[in-house]
């Protein structure tokens, strides 16, 4: 017996062959803004990622992403071009799954053969399956075991660094502590093409839960390496008297060489809760976070909320990163919590939580206003240690706060063990600063490079457990203080009295 096809279904056919993208309404989604078009978004990326083709959302209309645990998975470009997006995050069962995951095309592939890793080294003698992330974990030591209302016991050591197929480590990205042993090591394979993932506008309907540490996750989390992601802008909507914090709109990481260019963040209400010590403290909640991740860049980047506004919490963070860049963003803080090496931003301003910086290598700010507390804050909880220098040039400090202008702030605790030598940045070299203290409060003597970073360091003083590394030398050109007072070395001169301070 024979079997007709319709004309019709040969040209649906012939069309879907044809077709140089996938939509989701195809798969069913409806776009009103009120049907729950998850299953239908997950179907669409799974067939494109199948046929190798990208997504192209319908410009204006609006996807309703409702309380759906299973994730999108993109393999293949997207075009999210004028449409919306509605994330309904109210009564969540499973808080922690992405609404989309950006995955590599290769697995991460465990790698043997290297017991040790030194400092420096430049050369990595593991059998590659090509360029790669490589993260090395040594579970017998811990780092960061932080100090304060959110104390704890620390996390294993742990290094990122890139490599290229032949075992080269990139200088950007340098081993920067030995290693006695290695535990854990993890190659995640560069991809060689550029997945971009382009346009969307994204609202967050935020929790109502209780506030305490159980971060959201309602995200685009970008696993793969060579992504850039760019015209992207995401809201928050509905933020009451309590909520749990989110885990970053866009959490990035493992990968390396991700730009997001050209995107609007918001950052969220600060809650507070009470931390590991018993005390009440200021829950962190991010709009962007990169975690273990390398050369992440943003570019031209801003947010929705007021960069002053000091109800609104931090916008970005970081842990166990290297070569982060900002340039031309406009957003609340930088802040690196467990380790960056090497940081560079460049012609953007940054407001009330300013850069807070732990890590190693060189940190330079250029062409660039800040309006935090200090101009570098030196997280105490991990030990106020940066191990390098710092490079000023050509920037403005607005201080904020009402509190004593510093260059360089923290607090250091030198009976604490934070798990690895602490350090002042070894050089602190400013070339083109303007302090604007005209607004300073009270009485008030003029601003200091550096604060009282370690009360304990006084005359007389028993040599301490964990003593702290000092600054060696600072280079001032072109400083320049608007209210005409005098710019001092420090509150605490007995701890800088071997630091060279020369003004050009």
């Amino acid at each position: 017996m024979k079997r007709f096809i319709s004309l019709s279904a040969c040209l649906a056919a012939l069309g879907a062959a044809a077709a140089s993208f996938v939509t989701y309404e195809e798969f069913g989604a409806v776009g009103d803004g009120k049907a729950d078009d998850q299953a239908a978004i997950v179907a669409a990326h799974a067939a494109a990622n199948e046929r190798n083709l990208p997504v192209k959302a319908a410009d204006g209309k609006t996807y309703y992403i409702g309380k759906g645990a299973k994730p999108a998975v993109i393999k293949t470009d997207v075009d999210f071009g004028t449409a919306n997006f509605l994330i309904d995050d109210v009564g969540l069962s499973d808080v922690k799954k992405p609404i989309f995951v950006v995955e590599p095309s290769r697995k991460p592939e465990r790698l043997a053969g290297v017991d040790t890793l030194k400092e420096g080294q430049t050369r990595f003698a593991a059998k590659l399956p090509g360029a790669s992330l490589v993260v090395a974990v040594n579970a017998n030591v811990k780092h960061y075991i932080r100090y304060g209302a959110n104390q704890n016991n620390g996390t294993a050591q742990k290094e990122v660094f890139l490599v290229d197929a032949n075992g080269a480590i990139d200088p950007r990205t340098p081993i920067t502590c030995d290693f006695a042993t290695v535990t854990e090591l993890t190659a995640y394979p560069l991809e060689a093409k550029t997945l971009t993932i382009r346009g969307g506008h994204f609202t967050t309907i935020a929790n109502q839960a209780e506030s305490r540490y159980n971060y959201h996750g309602r995200n685009l989390h970008i696993r793969r390496s060579n992504v850039r992601v760019t015209g992207l802008r995401h809201d928050v909507t509905g933020e009451g008297e309590h909520g749990a914090p989110y885990g970053g709109f866009l959490n990035i990481g493992p990968c390396a060489n991700v730009v997001v260019s050209n995107c609007t963040l918001t950052a969220h209400r600060t809650y507070s809760t009470i931390g590991s010590a018993g005390r009440p403290v200021s829950m962190g909640s991010y709009d962007l976070l990169v975690n273990t991740a390398a050369r992440v860049s943003f570019l031209d980047c801003r947010q929705t909320t007021d960069i002053h506004d000091g109800r609104y919490w931090g916008l970005f963070a970081s842990n166990f990163c290297k070569d982060l860049l900002f340039d031309h963003c406009s957003f609340s803080r930088f802040d690196a919590h467990m380790g960056v090496a090497n940081a560079t931003i460049l012609n953007s301003e940054l407001g009330h939580m300013g850069i807070n910086a732990i890590g190693f290598g060189t940190f330079r700010v250029e062409n660039t206003t800040v309006c935090g507390r200090h101009f570098f804050n030196l997280r105490g909880d991990y030990g106020s240690t940066w191990h390098g220098d710092f490079i000023i040039k050509n920037c403005i400090y607005k201080p904020r706060g009402g509190g004593q202008p510093e260059i360089v702030g923290g607090r250091y605790n030198d009976r604490h063990d934070f798990g690895y030598p602490c350090f002042m940045p070894r050089k602190l070299a400013i070339d083109g600063l303007t302090i604007d203290d005209t607004q300073h409060p009270g009485k008030y003597g003029g601003p200091y490079i550096f604060g009282n970073l370690n009360p304990a360091d006084k005359p007389g003083a028993e040599p301490p457990p964990y003593p702290y590394h000092v600054t060696e030398e600072v280079e001032l050109r072109n400083v320049k203080v608007l209210s005409g007072l005098p710019l001092r070395t420090s509150p605490n001169a007995h701890m800088f009295r071997k630091t060279k301070v020369t003004a050009k």
